[in-house]
């Protein structure tokens, strides 16, 4: 699970909902502010039982780099919920949600970034439309491995699967809950209310997807887009060194950050909005 430490949030940040051609998705909508000049939008996906907020620690260094930052529920995170009356939560199709918050926005191509299953959607996102450069200004992978997630981990989804078909979202959570002492019972309460928020049909899907990734290292290296590698650890999902091959596969730019975990963007977030800063400037 996506971990969080704080969650205050920058105060002009807004909480909206974006409606689409494929549905309504709720939205954090920082923009940028400070001396630095406009430099254009940043389309953020959260990972595996995550949701936007997972970004805050990130969006005052990315706002003052002058960037638009828009961190997405995706269809059956927290405050998205189903999205649509007929949802779907297959790879295609919520890879086909960006792509229609994308349009909806319509404010140029984006910077995508997604974390951990964020990755693979984002990813997906990008074969999809061919690295259609009038969405996509470029493409960043967060502690996203090349395919399936490490074998340890495999095992848990398996674990959550079958629970997912005998237990209510409340009988899962003693399970899942973290009890680390550092947590305040403000972040602790929310992420108690984000974890029951979630579609257990999309949690499923997810975590098949995981399981069942295949390497398309190689397609994406075929797509011309500018392209970035975050690689937090130590990280047991997807090992640092299949994230870190993986880069080199994509010919793209590695931006390491030790004692950043999975979550770089929460233990190590100055440093990774000072990394993307500087990816994104020369990829505009």
């Amino acid at each position: 699970m996506s971990q969080l430490l704080t969650l205050e949030k920058p105060s002009d940040a807004r909480t909206r909902l974006l409606r689409t051609s494929r549905g309504a998705f709720t939205v954090l909508d920082v923009q940028p502010s400070g001396p630095t000049p406009y430099r254009g939008v940043a389309l953020l996906v959260p990972g595996f039982m995550g949701s936007k907020e997972d970004f805050l620690p990130m969006m005052p260094g990315l706002r003052r780099g002058g960037y638009r930052v828009l961190a997405i529920d995706g269809r059956g995170q927290h405050e998205t919920g189903r999205a649509s009356s007929s949802p779907s939560y297959g790879k295609a199709d919520v890879a086909r949600d960006l792509v229609a918050v994308v349009r909806q926005v319509g404010a140029g191509p984006v910077h995508l970034l997604g974390h951990s299953y964020g990755g693979l959607v984002a990813r997906a996102a990008v074969l999809e439309t061919d690295g259609d450069r009038s969405l996509w200004a470029s493409v960043t992978l967060m502690n996203f491995g090349p395919g399936p997630v490490s074998t340890e981990q495999q095992e848990r989804l398996r674990l959550l699967l079958s629970s997912l078909d005998s237990m209510t979202m409340a009988q899962i959570w003693p399970f899942i809950e973290n009890r680390e002492a550092d947590i305040t019972p403000a972040v602790r309460d929310f992420m108690h209310r984000r974890w029951l928020g979630n579609i257990p049909e999309h949690l499923a899907a997810a975590a098949e997807q995981m399981l069942n990734e295949p390497d398309l290292t190689a397609c994406l290296a075929g797509i011309e887009i500018e392209k970035a590698v975050i690689s937090g650890s130590p990280d047991a999902t997807w090992p640092p060194e299949w994230v870190e091959e993986m880069s080199r596969r994509l010919d793209a730019r590695l931006i390491r950050l030790p004692g950043g975990g999975h979550s770089p963007n929460v233990h190590r977030p100055d440093e990774a909005a000072a990394g993307l800063i500087d990816f994104w400037d020369r990829s505009s």
